[in-house]
């Protein structure tokens, strides 16, 4: 098999891993709450953790790459990962189960972004389009098989067993990467940014952590903002810090390529939107249709089959339609299907129902396709490790900012009524909210030009000479 569809099918693995295990959770969210006793709101702290776990280990997963081995690094990940899954099977109350999520991310934080890290440097740019079509065709089959597995073991056996799931498939990914998988790494490695690690993880945790924590009614409101406020700061002197090194754990400079700042800032805002769906449409299901675990998985999971559908045909719709035009028009129609999901009432047709997840994971699938391989558009070499980091930093972090901005509205809607059931009514203004959320994405691809990504899309020639490499000094003011 050629290296363009190997390799992607390698690192596949592990994101079949992870996928399978966050689409699982979501599905067995009330059932976990129940049996740790906790409400099932609060099961966020679990979904956030391992999503924060991410965001503020990810940083370094490109110069630890670099320096021990693209192979290497990936397969102690996998280790970790796996054992992490292992641990929350075990665990017996919210404390435990969210210490074990956290460990998960840790692994997952170095698993991805180095795996993406192999693709991005052994496959050619004119080919990188199919080569992250082929990644995420195996990778879609952890949302697909997730909700209807993790429904069905959480309703006929122990949600517990879903995560034992994992333990051969990290298997089977220490093996493939063992005997195909390249130990890339560089001979030339600046020193690691500690303090800009220690800076951006407490900033970026207490920001989104901070949100996780409003209306929680253990923890008092002025403890959440005082959270968030920390992670503020944090994030102020970071951007400072970041001016005057030159290489910064999270190189903002690279904001100033304009396909990159679309592709991370752009695509943040409309994966705050999708980042929310995997947490409010299970809870909705179970909490308000009535339906099982099982019954609801079968239901979600048409989102992640009309996902996997379209990975067949993005290639050819982008070479005709070019990047630009494919991310404003899908960025509405994405949106709407979003927003659509607060027409959902009990008793409505199930076919209707499942048609709307599955055009809308179509189209959301097209927009992480098109909006993936964009980023990546006119990175320089040298600079594709950072970049490769920072963009998985901004993907973690606003996924988790979804889920914490989806549970504050359920919770501020509750709190309005004096009431300690979540209604109907509350999804409803939920989903209609992270939907506006992320429309406003499209603000970021209206300007860029009309021949963006020209070359990955197979509507221009190659380029002989790359962008120049962007300095550490990026100024964030420019960026918006």
């Amino acid at each position: 098999m050629r290296t363009e569809r190997l390799v992607p099918l390698i690192v596949a693995c592990a994101l079949f891993m992870e996928q399978l295990d966050s689409t699982v959770i979501a599905t067995s969210l009330p059932a976990i709450a129940a049996d740790l006793q906790e409400d099932p709101i609060a099961l966020k702290l679990a979904l956030t953790a391992y999503l924060l776990s991410l965001a503020v280990f990810i940083p370094a997963s490109g110069w630890v790459a670099d320096r021990f081995g693209a192979r290497t690094v990936f397969r102690a990940a996998i280790v970790v990962f796996t054992a992490g899954s292992l641990m929350c099977g075990m665990a017996h109350s919210l404390p435990d189960f969210v210490a074990y999520r956290i460990l998960q991310g840790m692994g997952g934080a170095m698993m991805v972004p180095v795996g993406r890290l192999v693709i991005l440097r052994t496959v050619p740019k004119n080919e990188l389009v199919s080569a992250l079509a082929w990644l995420t065709i195996p990778a879609l089959m952890g949302p697909v098989l997730g909700p209807p597995i993790g429904g069905f073991i959480t309703t006929y056996f122990d949600w517990r067993l879903i995560f034992f799931l994992n333990i051969p498939i990290g298997l089977l990914g220490v093996l493939l990467a063992t005997r195909f998988i390249e130990d890339i790494r560089e001979d030339d490695v600046a020193p690691f940014d500690l303090k800009g690690m220690l800076l951006s993880g407490l900033g970026l945790a207490g920001l989104v952590f901070g949100a996780a924590l409003l209306g929680q009614e253990a923890v008092a409101p002025q403890i959440a903002l005082g959270v968030g406020a920390v992670g503020a700061v944090s994030m102020f002197f970071y951007v400072r810090h970041a001016r005057t090194v030159e290489r910064p754990i999270l190189d903002l400079g690279l904001l100033r390529i304009p396909t990159f700042r679309a592709g991370v800032l752009g695509a943040s805002l409309f994966r705050i939107g999708i980042g929310a769906m995997p947490f409010l449409l299970p809870l909705m299901l179970q909490l308000s249709f009535g339906l099982t675990p099982f019954a609801s998985g079968m239901i979600t999971f048409a989102s992640a089959a009309g996902a996997m559908t379209m990975k067949f045909t993005a290639a050819p719709i982008i070479r005709t339609f070019g990047f630009r035009r494919v991310l404003i028009v899908n960025a509405f129609i994405s949106s709407a299907f979003i927003a659509i999901s607060a027409l959902f009432v009990p008793g409505m047709s199930p076919a209707l129902l499942i048609g709307c997840l599955l055009f809308g994971g179509f189209f959301r699938s097209l927009q992480f396709t098109s909006v993936n391989a964009l980023t990546y558009a006119d990175v320089p070499p040298e600079s594709i490790s950072r970049a490769t980091s920072f963009a998985s930093v901004a993907q973690q972090v606003s996924i988790s900012t979804g889920v914490a901005v989806a549970a504050l509205v359920l919770e501020v809607m509750r709190a309005a009524r004096h009431d300690t059931h979540i209604l109907l009514g509350d999804f409803s203004v939920a989903f209609c909210v992270v939907g506006t959320i992320a429309i406003i994405s499209v603000l970021f691809y209206i300007r860029l030009p009309a021949d963006a990504g020209a070359e990955l899309a197979g509507r221009a020639p190659a380029r002989t000479k790359a962008a120049p490499a962007p300095t550490g000094e990026g100024e964030i003011g420019t960026t918006a």
